[in-house]
């Protein structure tokens, strides 16, 4: 699918129409830099969240994971214990997926660790001259930048985040720019 005209008159990349969450997100989130580690944390965390799940569950229950995860604050984070993960079990607000809630503990004292931190690892892999796809269909699951970035960050301690969801991670901070040439948001 090619971009879509909206209501508004504004042509966006066709998953961003679905839903009003989606439209916020796709128009105000989705492609733009996030260059802190807390945001770029708090990314891969709930991409991690999403798989398996639809993104539209995961950005309905955010401000749920936001408090839930202290903030996403890599620091606060990494201090979780037994008793938190069982407080995050039992929350239904949030996912409540083990391993996953294991990985976002893990992945905040892989981080930590980080020389430079995990800003700086992850924009090593961007790229500004990313191909400018007109068709939903072209858009890949993942690249080899989205494979090496999965290879840094596993080397380093981190769960859950192989190419596929690294690559959806490069697409939602702007490592990469896949707004469709239509999208009016390119």
């Amino acid at each position: 699918m090619t971009a879509i005209l909206g209501d508004d008159g504004l042509a966006r990349c066709p998953w961003g129409m679905s839903a009003p969450d989606y439209i916020a997100y796709h128009d105000n989130e989705w492609g733009r830099p996030v260059r802190d580690d807390v945001g770029l944390y708090e990314k891969l965390c709930l991409e991690a969240f999403q798989s398996g799940l639809s993104w539209l569950t995961i950005l309905r229950k955010r401000e749920n994971f936001r408090a839930a995860f202290h903030g996403f604050d890599p620091e606060k984070v990494a201090a979780f214990g037994p008793d938190d993960v069982e407080r995050l079990m039992a929350d239904a607000s949030i996912v409540r997926n083990r391993a996953k809630i294991d990985a976002a503990i893990a992945n905040a004292r892989a981080a930590l660790d980080l020389p430079g931190g995990l800003a700086a690892t992850a924009w090593r892999y961007a790229d500004p001259d990313s191909p400018a796809y007109t068709d939903m269909a072209d858009v890949p699951a993942n690249t080899d930048a989205s494979k090496a970035l999965s290879k840094e960050l596993k080397k380093h301690g981190f769960r859950f985040v192989g190419p596929t969801t690294a690559y959806a991670l490069m697409q939602a901070c702007g490592l990469v720019n896949d707004h469709l040439t239509g999208c009016a948001f390119r």
